[in-house]
């Protein structure tokens, strides 16, 4: 690090690796992005225009990686790139902080995080939510023992429209791609793993999905570890607004997060009540979970501390959601242990 401050690479710039570069430069105090790269060059370059003087567009990943003004590497590229740049980021030595999903197979993820710890480098997964305020303070009830005993929990996610059938295609499927920042929440909000799952799911929105083996609609039941059930319901497409909502219930009481509104005004009359309506844009929801992310993510690899969200984080909700594709394939209940089990034999079979 150079005077305290540190210097990120990030890797992508399209939607979210903009996003990220931007409160990165501008709002996370002691970080500064150096270098951006990405497979289309205009994109990279506009990104770099935008951030100002002292941003250097990066021919190629590898000359990112090996640039002496980068500390830490953010990688925002497309999901069935990560492994890849996870192993190179590792063995030039950056920190890494890098999106959801690591990938959409356990044992290439496995080999990531091999990688990672081989190397001794700071690594945080991408789970965002888990900064929100409110989500937080749901946690916060459990963990101090507010509410008890954590029996029933709630999570309600759905976006305000559905994806392009394209990114449907190469996303996993709505369980790895979508309800993954969900099966997170679980295990964050009760502190236990989960051991079995069942899923359920529709095309209520988007027939076409049918063609990427996907659906729209899902309803995901999980039994953790503590014997807390959660139940998960997801829909690709909600009318009025981005809709994320988490609820525990336990043995002395029950905590919730409520979607925050455009703004806090209201109007009221004889006719009845109007409220502003929710965010549209995941942004414009979580920008605050987003600050919250870097810095903590800054603050950890500034003092030497393992980062919030650990690899481990990253990896049990992959398991989760190939789990809830089973379940949802083969319409039974589905043991995280068996998909562990499969997955040791496979690698077994393999050496």
């Amino acid at each position: 690090m150079s005077a305290g401050e540190l210097r990120v690479g990030v890797l992508g710039t399209g939607r979210i690796g903009t996003m990220h570069a931007e409160l990165l430069h501008r709002r996370v105090a002691g970080a500064r992005v150096t270098r951006v790269h990405d497979l289309h060059e205009p994109a990279a370059r506009a990104l770099a225009s935008a951030l100002g003087g002292g941003v250097t567009v990066a021919e190629s990943s590898d000359e990112l990686l090996a640039a002496a003004d980068v500390d830490a590497v953010a990688i925002c590229t497309s999901t069935d790139t990560h492994v890849g740049l996870i192993v190179a980021a590792a063995q030039a030595g950056k920190a890494i902080f890098c999106e959801k999903p690591i990938s959409l197979d356990l044992a290439e993820m496995d080999a990531a995080l091999a990688a990672v710890e081989q190397a001794g480098v700071p690594f945080q997964i991408g789970f965002n939510r888990r900064f929100d305020p409110a989500h937080a303070s749901v946690r916060q009830a459990v963990a101090d023992g507010t509410i008890g005993e954590p029996q029933i929990v709630r999570i309600s996610s759905r976006d305000p429209e559905p994806p392009p059938l394209d990114y449907v295609r190469g996303s996993g499927g709505i369980f790895l791609d979508m309800t993954i920042h969900d099966f997170d929440m679980a295990r964050f909000v009760t502190g236990s793993e989960v051991v079995s799952v069942s899923a359920q799911g529709a095309l209520r929105i988007r027939p076409e999905f049918a063609e990427a083996g996907d659906v729209d609609t899902a309803v995901v039941t999980l039994e953790h570890a503590n014997g807390c059930l959660t139940t998960i319901d997801n829909s690709r497409q909600a009318s009025y607004g981005y809709d994320q909502r988490v609820e525990v219930h336990g043995s002395r009481g029950m905590a919730a997060s409520e979607d925050p509104r455009a703004h806090t005004g209201i109007v009221r009359t004889a006719a009845g009540e109007h409220a502003p309506s929710l965010p549209h844009f995941f942004i414009d929801r979580y920008t605050a979970a987003y600050l919250a992310q870097w810095q903590a993510f800054v603050s950890a690899v500034s003092d030497g501390r393992t980062p919030a969200v650990t690899a481990a984080d990253g990896r049990a909700p992959l398991a989760i959601g190939l789990a809830a594709g089973r379940s949802l394939r083969e319409r039974r209940p589905v043991a995280i242990a068996e998909i562990e089990d499969e997955h040791r034999a496979a690698i077994g079979g393999a050496a």
